[in-house]
Order: structure tokens, then sequence, then C-alpha cells
């Protein structure tokens, strides 16, 4: 499984686990099974909106361009282009500084934990370390390629 695939696959969780807190939040669901902390108060508090909208709804928004970008990346002529590994990075770069400020405001603001946030900081800090990953081996290969060109042409 490639790189990408990982991501996709990561981030298709991530919209699933973002959708079923929006659903919460946006009140198509009642009760939020929360057996590690108090997703309820973080749920519920003034930070879960940003910019006028459910933070998990953002979330559902970053893990849906995230896959896309993924499974864009797996085919056609974007699987042989580092441009999706860069996508890839400055998105969830993004996303890891977001996931930062949300966990500041549960442990410092909020005074609560929502087990889901965690899992999904986590995902993020993933999807970022993958990215990270598979940019450096398209990095590197542009490196070798360019160095057998210069040879080729010497």
């Amino acid at each position: 499984m490639t790189r990408r695939m990982l991501v996709a696959a990561l981030a298709l969780a991530g919209i699933f686990l973002s959708a079923y807190l929006a659903l919460y939040k946006l009140g198509y669901i009642g009760v939020l099974t929360c057996s590690v902390g108090s997703c309820e108060t973080v749920q519920t508090s003034r930070w879960a909106n940003f910019l006028g909208m459910p933070v998990a709804v953002w979330g559902v928004g970053f893990y849906v361009s995230a896959f896309a970008v993924a499974m864009a990346g797996v085919h056609g002529r974007l699987a042989e282009s580092s441009r999706p590994s860069v996508a890839l990075v400055a998105l969830s770069g993004w996303g890891v500084l977001f996931s930062g400020w949300l966990t500041y405001l549960e442990l410092f603001v909020i005074d609560a934990i929502c087990m889901w946030c965690v899992v999904s900081a986590i995902l993020v800090v993933v999807i970022f370390v993958i990215s990270l990953l598979d940019l450096r081996d398209w990095r590197g290969a542009e490196a070798v390629d360019d160095g057998v060109g210069a040879a080729e042409t010497a």
C-alpha cells in the first residue's frame, strides 16, 4: 500500500469521526457516546464553533479534502508527481496547528477532554508524518533523477 493510500484510509476514518461529532453538534444525534473524558462539555462549549460553523464540520471538510488529494495522488498523471505530497503536507500541517490550538483550549480553557477530539488530533498528526515521509521520498527521487539527467547530458 502506498503512503498516499494510507493517508486516504486515515482520512476516511477521520471523515466518519468528524461526521459523528458534526451530527451531534447539529442536533441529529441526541447523545454523544464518550467513555473517556467529557465530550459533551467540549462539544457544547463556546469554543466548539469556529467562524460561525461547528469545528466538527470544519473537520469533515479537512478530512474530505485530505482524502480527495490522497486519492487523486494515486491515479493518473498525479501518481507520478510530488504535487499531491506537497498539498498533503501543507493541508495536514495546518491541521496539526489547528488541532494543537483545540487541544490547548480543551486542556487549559475548557478544562475537559473529548476522546474523539484526541483521536482526531492523533489522526491529523499521523497523516502529517506520513505525508512528510512521502514528500521526502519524492524529493529524494527527483534529486536522483536530476543527477542522472545531468550525467547523461555531460
